[in-house]
């Protein structure tokens, strides 16, 4: 399932996923890689529904248990 989920989501959009998983928030996300707070949004939805996730916390224990971040 990991390598599944790392086919389905784009480089931001797995760049976005780890901060989640971080717990940061959508305003520091945007702060940190440079992009705005909508588009912060707009790649999670997109996470969300590619993991068919029921939301941002979902999508992170989805992250979590696949170990997706794991060295």
């Amino acid at each position: 399932m990991k390598d599944d989920i790392i086919k389905k989501l784009t480089p931001r959009e797995m760049a976005i996923l780890k901060l989640i998983v971080k717990g940061i928030g959508n305003n520091a996300i945007g702060k940190e890689i440079h992009i705005s707070i909508h588009t912060v949004k707009v790649h999670t939805s997109s996470i969300i529904r590619k993991l068919n996730a029921k939301n941002r916390t979902n999508a992170a224990y989805i992250a979590a248990i696949n170990k997706i971040f794991d060295e």
